[in-house]
């Protein structure tokens, strides 16, 4: 196993709420249509269960666990007009969150996810999240042309962003002056979506969360360890990797200086939405002014708190 290359320093990032929160969750919020059985499942099979519908969407997820940790975050999304939309941003609002800044789409709905998972995890989920994509650079508004920032006022503080932004969106984040100053947290969304990272890849203030099959699709290979991911992802440019690989050594590492962890072994009764959990609550240690590797130990225990069905508050 790689040693722990530990050393005191300040934390990367220590910030005080303006404009009225904490953090700006940028990306996907819908609904989350989720339907879970204990019984093994193959193609073609009806088995009973439990079917939920509750709010979801990466950035969405980020935003939740950011509230449940004392952090109040800011959506940038796109969100249909319809009745789901209204049902979904008063929900956000009654959980504390900022939603005046949402995109209000005029002629898509409200997106949606389904997935359905089994004892072993997930076994397939479809993503429709036509709508932001379709909204495109809109949602990117308040942070490019006011009122948050601008290309010539740069936006300073902590920014969550999610792989189901489209690549010419993200190409847009990585390149313009208004994102520039900003402390960049990227998550996937999924392995699908892992190649539309590349732009931010190289880029200096961002921070990449991902599981080694992402990293594998972002470096066109595959990976046996954690490490070995976040070492590849180093000599194609990354600044700053997380890389987890289920239950095996987690990772952090930072200009060159590794950091690992190995996960507790836990029952696992739930998949989705573990990553984003793991992601926010190392941006919610990072923030409130955790060092490395106190931040890597809350965001590991709050992933495995997650998939065994327990808060991770």
């Amino acid at each position: 196993m790689l040693q722990v290359l530990a050393r005191p320093e300040k934390p990367l990032h220590q910030a005080k709420m303006k404009d009225g929160f904490d953090i700006i969750c940028i990306g996907s919020v819908l609904w989350d249509v989720i339907g879970r059985s204990t019984r093994e499942m193959r193609v073609g099979s009806d088995v009973p269960g439990r079917i939920t519908m509750i709010p979801g969407g990466v950035a969405m997820n980020i935003a939740m666990t950011l509230r449940e940790m004392g952090l109040t975050p800011a959506l940038l999304t796109a969100i249909g007009n319809d009745p789901q939309g209204a049902q979904l941003i008063a929900k956000a609002t009654e959980m504390g969150m900022v939603t005046e800044y949402i995109h209000i789409s005029e002629d898509q709905p409200t997106d949606r996810y389904m997935a359905l998972e089994g004892p072993g995890g997930l076994i397939a989920a479809i993503a429709d999240a036509h709508s932001l994509e379709a909204a495109g650079n809109t949602i990117l508004i308040p942070l490019t042309e006011g009122p948050l920032s601008s290309t010539t006022a740069p936006y300073d503080g902590v920014i969550a962003l999610d792989g189901n932004l489209t690549q010419e969106v993200l190409e847009e984040i990585a390149q313009s002056p208004a994102f520039a100053k900003a402390d960049l947290r990227v998550a996937p969304a999924s392995p699908g979506k892992a190649e539309r990272l590349t732009p931010l890849l190289a880029c200096p203030n961002a921070t990449l969360y991902v599981n080694c099959e992402e990293a594998g699709l972002l470096c066109g290979t595959q990976f046996e360890s954690a490490p070995e991911a976040a070492l590849a992802l180093s000599k194609r440019g990354a600044a700053r990797v997380l890389v987890t690989d289920g239950g095996a050594i987690a990772c952090e590492l930072h200009e060159g200086d590794l950091m690992t962890q190995i996960p507790p072994e836990v029952a696992v009764k739930r998949i989705t939405g573990a990553g984003d959990t793991f992601m926010a609550a190392h941006l919610a240690a990072e923030y409130k002014g955790a060092d490395r590797a106190l931040a890597l130990t809350a965001a590991i225990g709050a992933a495995a708190a997650y998939v065994s069905g327990e808060a991770v508050a």
